[in-house]
């Protein structure tokens, strides 16, 4: 047989395949979308003809391309579009903040902005519909907050989603009221649809230009695979699996995209829809839900009350009995599952709810996953490695809730098991990492920072040591974590012969630079399924 010649060659002094623990000298054939040979520069020379593409980066890092397990598509690339309203300290800073976007952006027939959180302005009060009137009292507002489990939006906002004071609460939502009765302007859970369904309603057009600048974002932070996850119904609209389609078939597709719908009940669309989708960059991968909300907002379902709210613990999205037996059947249908739950009650529920399907279906390779696990009972860390449960987690989830208001709800002897990712590492669990973008930034190396360094909100304070992994372990979770995590990891999360070309060059080695080095770290250059989708242009 003749050997084989590389299309592209790249080499490092430091080249982390994710199969050791240490970054090492070497070189990387890559033929098509295949990675052919990975040694010494003397093991792949033979594989170099006159037309391979060669490029040597010296001491700079080259790595498999990063796999978000968690983020939502759609929803992130209408958020580039949007202001960022988390740097705000006071409701006027935000306000002003707002203004000056509006006043950029006539054109938008919404104002939308994300990311403002009460819990960091000086007088932590939550804001009204009255204040943005103020200065948008024309165009109808919608600001996302922080974790995404609540807006803020104007009255112009509240008269096109027909929302009155005698408009009544959805399942699992809440309209906040004023002492009169009047909608103030906050929404709650899926209270929320009404007015993300009209701000949302997008043209194909627009959806296609959205799209296309997701994906040069991703590319330019060495994003290689990305899951997006059902997110709530109205914002299904901005989902179009046609053109995720399209892309494919024009080749414009540069990320590797597993879709997530809603787990519901109803499984004819979704057994269609994974029939549809089933290739190596687009594909259905399995089913999502909810099972709470967040803690600052006391929507996350605990086992006990809230510390600074005795009445109340949280409640699940749906009935228990409901969740499992959506969970048995879908299992039965082959389909992996993830549950959003962040309280030590939802955690529970989702790990009882596996461990119902594997009791009625019997125990086959499920990889089914829990989403963010903040708050866990220590009864149940043991149960994600006995169950074969992924616990896919966002460090930098940590830093974004002010960490004096998350503490005050859940009271310090809760606060002892918060986002416990060592822990549920060294009890045997696959580790998997993601951003939750547009919750947060899509770059990757801000979770690995806070993976390996714990800095809180403060920027100062280290918020539980003993949970500090190794970047090498970041790294992982960050890459074959993922990949195994939804079956891939045969041909995906390490620099291997045979697996697909999926790379990424970072501007240092990250095991060679002082840690506070890591969130400044830029990409080189990303190369997916064997072609270059990036390079820095410096």
């Amino acid at each position: 047989m003749s050997q084989q010649i590389a299309d592209i060659l790249i080499s490092s002094n430091a080249v982390f395949t994710g199969l050791s623990d240490q970054p090492e000298p070497a070189a990387i054939a890559i033929k098509g979308n295949k990675i052919i040979a990975v040694g010494s520069e003397g093991k792949v020379k033979p594989y170099l003809g006159e037309n391979t593409k060669i490029y040597q980066f010296n001491d700079q890092f080259i790595m498999p391309g990063f796999h978000d397990f968690h983020l939502h598509m759609m929803d992130g690339a209408v958020a580039m579009n949007s202001v960022n309203l988390f740097s705000a300290r006071s409701e006027e800073e935000t306000l002003e903040m707002i203004r000056q976007f509006a006043e950029s952006r006539p054109e938008d027939s919404w104002v939308i902005g994300l990311t403002w959180d009460a819990g960091y302005w000086d007088t932590q009060q939550l804001p009204t519909r009255h204040s943005l009137d103020r200065i948008l009292s024309d165009r109808p507002a919608l600001m996302i907050h922080a974790e995404a489990h609540s807006v803020w939006v104007n009255t112009k906002a509240l008269e096109i989603a027909d929302i009155t004071r005698d408009t009544e609460n959805p399942a699992y939502g809440i309209i906040g009221k004023d002492e009169n009765g009047e909608p103030n302007g906050l929404l709650y859970e899926k209270a929320m649809d009404a007015v993300i369904r009209h701000a949302y309603d997008f043209t194909k057009e627009q959806k296609r230009e959205l799209f296309t600048n997701f994906l040069a974002h991703a590319a330019g932070l060495g994003v290689t695979s990305v899951h997006d996850l059902f997110a709530m119904e109205s914002m299904e609209i901005l989902n179009d699996h046609d053109l995720f389609k399209e892309f494919e078939d024009k080749g414009e597709l540069t990320a590797r995209i597993h879709l997530w719908p809603a787990l519901n009940g109803n499984f004819e669309n979704v057994k269609q829809l994974r029939d549809t989708y089933q290739s190596d960059k687009l594909r259905v991968s399995g089913l999502k839900q909810f099972i709470d909300g967040v803690i600052t907002a006391r929507t996350a379902y605990l086992l006990e009350p809230y510390a600074d709210q005795p009445e109340t613990r949280g409640e699940a999205t749906f009935p228990p009995e409901t969740i499992k037996k959506w969970v048995v059947d879908a299992d039965k249908e082959d389909f992996s599952i993830r549950f959003h739950a962040i309280g030590d009650g939802a955690i529970r529920l989702a790990l009882d709810s596996y461990e119902e399907a594997q009791r009625v279906n019997g125990k086959r390779d499920s990889r089914h996953s829990i989403e963010h696990i903040e708050v866990i009972h220590p009864d149940d860390i043991h149960r994600f490695k006995e169950l074969a449960v992924t616990a896919s987690m966002q460090p930098d989830h940590f830093a974004m809730s002010e960490r004096g208001v998350y503490t005050d709800r859940i009271g310090t002897e809760r606060e002892k098991h918060v986002f416990s990712i060592n822990t549920l590492k060294k009890a045997g669990a696959n580790l998997a990492f993601g951003t939750d973008f547009p919750v947060d930034i899509l770059n990757p190396l801000l979770q690995i920072y806070r993976a390996v360094t714990r800095i809180d909100s403060s920027g100062k304070t280290v918020w539980h040591p003993h949970e500090r992994i190794t970047l090498a372990e970041a790294l992982k979770a960050y890459t074959i974590g993922s990949a195994y995590g939804t079956f891939r990891e045969h041909e995906l999360g390490t620099l291997e012969v045979g697996k697909l070309a999926d790379i990424v060059v970072l501007d240092r080695d990250l095991f060679a630079v002082p840690l506070e080095e890591i969130p400044e770290t830029k990409v080189k250059m990303t190369i997916m399924d064997g072609e270059i989708i990036f390079t820095d242009p410096e």
